[in-house]
């Protein structure tokens, strides 16, 4: 990737892009810190959880596997395997952002889905860190911020059953995974997924449920590989040619 400078332009540019996005994503946090307090951990806890995991749907995962009454550690391993993602984001963005040591180590903790979109496709190495930078920092600024006002509001507000709080997760749930329903496959994968879940629910420990039905997803996912065709051996090959 070439490492020519930005013009004063190009870089405002790339910051006002990137700090919008941050602002739109941080501000969901006010929704974690009060579904995070509604399903019964404590404000320290979700504050906790914000500030050292850092990526909402494994968070939601957590929340909701607690809110179950599933043990933490069912919930923890949710939170892993929807955070898997991350890993390959960090194979992508490793030659992009081209950093090593503590910076590497550093910029590990704002890899998310936004930063990564707001860089992968920069034409210059400044281009891609500053759109990293600026969406990472900002977004985990700002959501850490949004998760105490959300969980300070929810604990003031009691009993969560009385509001019907206690659906908040589900509900967040399915706003998440709503935009991602526009193609056929993830619905139909949605579906089986779902009918999983659902009938391992009277059998199973809460928590492993979603576990299952994140297999259900990665089995697809693994099915859908299709092997590189191996193509038969002509007479050029035999004859010693190339075309």
């Amino acid at each position: 990737m070439p490492d020519a400078a930005l013009t004063p332009a190009e870089r405002s540019s790339i910051v006002r892009d990137s700090l919008a996005v941050g602002v739109a994503t941080g501000a969901y946090g006010i929704g974690f810190g009060a579904v995070s307090v509604a399903s019964g951990l404590s404000v320290l806890q979700t504050c906790a959880l914000s500030l050292l995991m850092f990526t909402g749907a494994s968070q939601f995962a957590l929340a909701g596997v607690v809110a179950a009454g599933g043990a933490p550690l069912s919930g923890a391993a949710t939170a892993l395997l929807l955070g898997t993602r991350n890993t390959l984001y960090g194979l992508r963005m490793a030659p992009v952002l081209q950093w090593r040591g503590w910076r590497r180590f550093a910029a590990a903790h704002v890899l998310i889905d936004e930063s990564t979109a707001m860089s992968v496709n920069r034409p210059t190495t400044e281009g891609a860190r500053v759109g990293f930078l600026t969406t990472g920092v900002s977004v985990f600024v700002l959501w850490n911020v949004a998760t105490a006002i959300g969980a300070i509001a929810g604990e003031a507000v009691g009993d969560p059953r009385t509001y019907g709080l206690d659906a908040a997760v589900g509900a967040a749930f399915l706003a998440l995974l709503w935009p991602r329903l526009q193609d056929r496959r993830n619905v139909v994968v949605g579906l089986l997924a779902a009918a999983v879940a659902l009938s391992m629910v009277p059998i199973t420990a809460p928590g492993v449920p979603v576990l299952a039905a994140g297999g259900v997803a990665l089995l697809v996912g693994a099915l859908a590989r299709t092997p590189r065709p191996t193509r038969a051996p002509g007479p050029d090959d035999a004859a010693g040619g190339h075309r």
